[in-house]
C-alpha cells in the first residue's frame, strides 16, 4: 500500500488523529515547561501569556508545533496501517 491509498481510508484518519492530537498537546505542555516553568509553578500566568503568546508571539509558539504533529500523525498512521497489512 502506498501512502496515498492510505490516505483514502478512513481508518487512516482515525489513526492521523488518535497520533497527531495527543502529540500536539504534549509538545505544547513540553514546551510550556522548558519556556516558562518558575511562572507556570509559582502561577504566573500573566508572565506565561506574555512571554509565549502576546505580541504575536502566539504565532511562532504554535506554527512550528502544528507543523510537527502533522507530521507526526501522517507518518505514525502509515506506518501503523502498513504493519496492520503485512499481518494480515
Amino acid at each position: 500500500m502506498t501512502f496515498l491509498d492510505n490516505f483514502k481510508k478512513p481508518k487512516f484518519w482515525r489513526l492521523f488523529i488518535n497520533f497527531a492530537i495527543p502529540f500536539f498537546l504534549f509538545v505544547i505542555v513540553f514546551s510550556l515547561l522548558i519556556n516558562s516553568f518558575s511562572d507556570i509553578f509559582s502561577g504566573n500566568f500573566s508572565e506565561v501569556n506574555k512571554t509565549n503568546f502576546a505580541e504575536g508571539r502566539y504565532k511562532a509558539f504554535f506554527a512550528p508545533k502544528i507543523v510537527l504533529s502533522l507530521v507526526y500523525g501522517f507518518y505514525m498512521a502509515n506506518k501503523n496501517l502498513k504493519s496492520e497489512y503485512k499481518k494480515g
